[in-house]
């Protein structure tokens, strides 16, 4: 008979063995936990607790602390600022009852938990339950500990009894809610909710709540991300205990297991990146940046953009800048169609651009003549080829109007009136108005303003131009814009209140892009040489909004204009945020009733000559004139005047269209009174009542 067989050494070990160390350090911690609270206060005065709060990621919020924008850390983690405050209570609760029932009522350590865990390891051979707290937790994450020793859980548990000796419980919950892994780059429950929800943390389902409390414990194996179904099982067995403690009812926890886990990572918000990445660059340090943004007109006008460009062209890109008008925040700052967006250099912040704005400054050429008692409103103005000491303006139609008034040679964004008032004021004063005003005017090195930045012969900014609108609002003192920070000091005022209002009054009656109401905004386009920018700059009763259309790279854009391209971007702008309705505006003076000087402006070096050399023969100042034909046809009445040759005919106080020079005139006439006024080339004028029956 032979002899039995060795037993072999690869037999599997009895139940239990390969924890026996683990047993004999929860024994072992149960006796020394009174020993080392007695000796606490001297091991704690001999070696303090090293307390890091780990470097949270930059953020930058809107007015009402709506995160816009986050940054990674230095190790490229999101690690995005949080308190107890800004979480969910249910989450908090879970929590608690799950990780730490009586965390707080300990002083870091569990001593019930402890020694259950210590019985049941004794009892069973091998590990039943942990006795961890919150406060050790956050320990290890503090000290970014990996190795789970019975000799590193034994250093857990002191250091905790010695933070709990400085901190309060918020702050220790503080701390485990900014620093708890929750898979991959992504630590603390907000950037983990944001991620995983696409919400932030103060709201939470149960489900969401119950899967944040159970990532944690192992982050990387129960990525919803990764695996799924490892993290459903996870919050399954973190409902299943919160029902057992009583904390949910089997109804909760029933339709919580049945909510779908996500499956993929959320972007986390990237709104207004332009200006959030100016405002980290600008104070590296610092991780939380307040600004005076909606977050929910951010959002809506940057789609807005990226629809509009869509429509317009390859390559090309927009910027939008809305500001309140009376204190100067920036509401929306979009400085680019789409950020990410390579082919149309959507990196490159067209807010802040310094391009050429085309017409856009004429309303305030237009205000200064006024102020400076040149023209009114209805003052005539002559649109002819002109020469201004070689420069030879011309429109962008290409054609001349011929005699107009100021308003309407404003609204039509003519450019030989604009330059001949340019050339009464002079353009270096022009030039100093507007800085002092706060904007930039970006001329050639070495070179001094000329006529031509009447129509956009210099550089500026598109939130320049919005500042510079903010006076229309503001009795002629433009508001600084400011999107952070305090508020900057008061401009120089930029027009006097009554020449400010007559523009306004002007601007309100510009006409609408196709399909836009009427009256509801004052604007005014403008578009640079070349087809390189369009413009409009628009506002109503509470908001200034400024936009520009075009090619980062300042490349051409065939027919692209500030009528068919910025305008409508301008109304649908204004239709994302809301209009609110302006005060009514100053009825402008009738030509006719204009003071003689101001009836027609007379360019600079003109002169004047004595009014007795004009005079109207037909019709006779208060006469009835009877214009039926014999065959009982309206007929046209034939004016006719004595003297010199008159310039522009106007009845009512509107221009007739007679060709200038003519001393006669057909002009048809309603029944009823009226006014006929004649103006001479060098702003003589005469005129006449009388009533058609």
């Amino acid at each position: 008979m032979s002899e039995p067989a060795p037993p072999s050494s690869g037999r599997p070990p009895r139940r239990g063995a390969p924890s026996r160390l683990w047993v004999a350090a929860f024994a072992g911690v149960a006796a020394l936990v009174a020993a080392g609270v007695a000796g606490l206060p001297a091991l704690d005065r001999a070696f303090p607790p090293d307390i890091r709060r780990a470097e949270p990621s930059a953020v930058v919020v809107d007015r009402d602390g709506t995160l816009l924008r986050a940054f990674t850390d230095s190790g490229g983690r999101w690690r995005l600022p949080v308190t107890a405050a800004d979480v969910d209570p249910r989450f908090i609760e879970i929590l608690t009852a799950y990780e730490d029932q009586r965390f707080y009522e300990h002083a870091g350590v569990d001593p019930r938990a402890l020694l259950r865990a210590a019985g049941q390891a004794l009892a069973s051979g091998h590990i039943v339950s942990g006795a961890s707290t919150l406060t050790m937790q956050t320990v290890r994450l503090m000290t970014d500990a990996r190795d789970r020793t019975p000799w590193r859980k034994l250093n857990e548990l002191v250091r905790a009894l010695q933070v709990e000796r400085r901190l309060s419980k918020d702050e220790i919950l503080t701390i485990y809610l900014n620093q708890a892994p929750y898979g991959g780059n992504i630590e603390g429950v907000r950037a983990a909710a944001l991620a995983y929800f696409g919400r932030e943390p103060a709201r939470l389902t149960l489900a969401q709540a119950a899967l944040l409390v159970a990532l944690p414990q192992s982050p990387e194996a129960r990525r919803p991300d990764r695996n799924p179904q490892a993290a459903e099982a996870a919050r399954a067995r973190v409902l299943d205990r919160l029902l057992q403690r009583g904390v949910i009812t089997g109804r909760d926890a029933a339709e919580a297991k049945r909510e779908p886990v996500p499956t993929r990572r959320r972007a986390v918000p990237r709104l207004a990146p332009h200006l959030a990445r100016d405002l980290v660059a600008s104070a590296p340090g610092v991780t939380r940046f307040e600004t005076t943004l909606d977050a929910d007109w951010q959002a809506r006008l940057e789609a807005l953009a990226g629809e509009r460009v869509d429509l317009i062209g390859p390559n090309v890109s927009a910027a939008i800048l809305v500001a309140d008008v009376r204190t100067g925040e920036i509401r929306a700052s979009v400085g680019s169609a789409r950020f990410l967006d390579e082919r149309r250099a959507g990196h490159v912040d067209m807010v802040h651009a310094v391009r050429s704005p085309g017409s856009t400054l004429k309303p305030f050429i237009y205000g200064m003549a006024m102020e400076a008692g040149l023209i009114a409103a209805n003052t005539l103005l002559r649109d002819t080829p002109s020469t201004f000491a070689g420069y030879e303006p011309e429109n962008f139609d290409e054609t001349f109007q011929g005699l107009v008034t100021a308003s309407e040679a404003l609204r039509r964004s003519l450019n030989v009136p604009a330059v001949m008032l340019l050339d009464s004021l002079g353009a270096v004063r022009l030039a100093v108005r507007l800085q002092e005003a706060g904007a930039l005017v970006a001329l050639p090195p070495d070179k001094t303003a000329t006529l031509a930045i009447g129509l956009g012969g210099f550089g500026t900014r598109l939130e320049d131009l919005a500042e510079l609108y903010t006076a229309f609002g503001n009795r002629g003192r433009p508001v600084p814009l400011y999107s952070s920070g305090p508020r900057p000091p008061a401009n120089h005022r930029l027009l006097e209140p009554r020449a400010a209002a007559s523009i306004d009054a002007i601007l309100a009656e510009m006409k609408p892009p196709r399909n836009a109401r009427p009256g509801l905004i004052a604007y005014k386009t403008g578009t640079s040489y070349g087809y390189r920018d369009a413009w409009a700059v628009g506002y109503d009763a509470r908001h200034v909004i400024a936009v520009w259309v075009g090619r980062p790279d300042g490349t051409p854009v065939a027919q692209l204009t500030g009528w068919t391209d910025a305008a409508p971007l301008l109304f649908d702008a204004f239709a994302r945020i809301g209009i609110e309705p302006r005060p009514p505006r100053p009825v402008q003076t009738p030509t006719s009733e204009l003071p003689p000087p101001l009836q027609r402006f007379l360019p600079r070096g003109a002169q004047r000559e004595a009014e007795s050399d004009l005079a109207i023969a037909f019709p006779p100042a208060d006469a009835t004139v009877a214009l039926g034909g014999p065959g009982g046809e309206r007929m046209p009445l034939t004016a006719r005047v004595l003297g010199k040759r008159v310039d522009a005919w106007l009845l009512d106080g509107r221009p007739v269209d007679v060709r200038p020079g003519r001393r006669t005139a057909q002009i048809d006439v309603a029944t009823g009174p009226h006014t006929l006024t004649v103006v001479t080339a060098d702003g003589v004028s005469e005129r006449v009542t009388f009533t058609v029956e």
